[in-house]
């Protein structure tokens, strides 16, 4: 008998506000803006939904109106968030982006301090994570503290003993800490985690290797099941303890290219709960990623399931 799950995927990062310039120059020369919402790990939650299956981001916000407005949005993508906490003495972290002329993107972060900074293992429950097929975090949280650090850790062993797959993505950003640091808080997350999604610097970064197929040999041999080396506009590789496949890049206009990784892990994550060939999920991946790019923002260029079926039966939609 199948075991009943609440979710498919559960989540838990920070999120935060986004302004998004109107005109493409340097921040000192624009005037308007558009607000969104950016974090890596509702980026994954609010694409599975997309696709078809249940989500939930656990967070912490602050008690202010940024702090409602991604409350609002979140929730409004059909994603879990009742277990997002309020702070009222932190505020919602910020970030804003600087788009160039040649389609070039800047990130500036306001987080230092922020709601989601003062999450710890006080805010992991077990029950949340036994309710859940996967549980997906990132290396982005890890970077905010040394609490959240923890908090990330006590999540990993949680699943592990609980028999829940662990998803990660190193998602390393220098902005945040060190290649030190960062080696040292993630390698234990890889330890014992059961799919890994991570870029050719990451590796680079954690496991000493740029190549390709040393990269899948160390993952193996470190009993992860499930591998996608994402690279960007040349595509990725997918791999599990028998197979490896190289998956295209699908060309498109690209607006902005933050998001594409989450986008990536949120399509690879869907064929994967779905059972699907190794390579399809990541197909699904692939196409996910590519869609993302061709908006403004991290997640408005998401297509839903139609569209993903459409796009990955190679049928193009005709408006007239």
């Amino acid at each position: 008998m199948k075991e009943d799950k609440k979710w498919d995927v559960l989540t838990y990062g920070e999120t935060m506000a986004v302004f998004l310039p109107e005109q493409k120059q340097r921040l000192r020369y624009v005037d308007t803006f558009k607000k969104g919402v950016a974090g890596a790990e509702s980026n994954v939650a609010i694409g599975v939904t997309k696709l078809g299956h249940s989500s939930c981001w656990i967070s912490k916000v602050g008690d202010d109106e940024l702090g409602e407005y991604i409350l609002k949005e979140i929730r409004g993508e059909g994603v879990d968030v009742t277990a997002v906490t309020k702070e009222d003495k932190a505020p919602t972290g910020l970030m804003i982006k600087q788009f160039g002329p040649m389609n070039e993107t800047s990130v500036f972060y306001y987080r230092k301090n922020s709601a989601a900074s003062t999450l710890s293992s006080k805010d992991v429950r077990s029950d949340h994570i036994r309710a859940a097929r996967i549980v997906h975090i990132t290396g982005v949280t890890s970077a905010l503290s040394d609490s959240c650090a923890e908090m990330n850790y006590e999540i990993a062993s949680i699943a592990k003993k609980a028999g829940v797959s662990l998803s990660f993505d190193p998602n390393i950003r220098l902005k945040l800490w060190d290649k030190e640091k960062a080696n040292r808080a993630l390698i234990p997350l890889l330890e014992l985690c059961d799919i890994v999604e991570m870029g050719i610097d990451e590796a680079e970064i954690l496991l000493g290797t740029d190549r390709t197929d040393e990269i899948i040999r160390i993952l193996r041999k470190m009993n992860i099941k499930k591998i996608a080396i994402k690279m960007g506009s040349a595509g990725a590789i997918v791999a599990d303890t028998n197979c490896v496949y190289k998956i295209p890049a699908y060309k498109v206009s690209a607006v902005d290219n933050i998001g594409a990784g989450d986008a990536f892990v949120a399509g690879f994550l869907c064929g994967i709960i779905e059972k699907k060939e190794l390579d399809i999920c990541g197909k699904m991946g692939a196409l996910m990623g590519a869609q993302a790019v061709t908006a403004a923002g991290d997640i408005e260029g998401l297509p839903d399931r139609r569209k993903l079926n459409m796009l990955m039966d190679g049928i193009q939609s005709i408006h007239r």
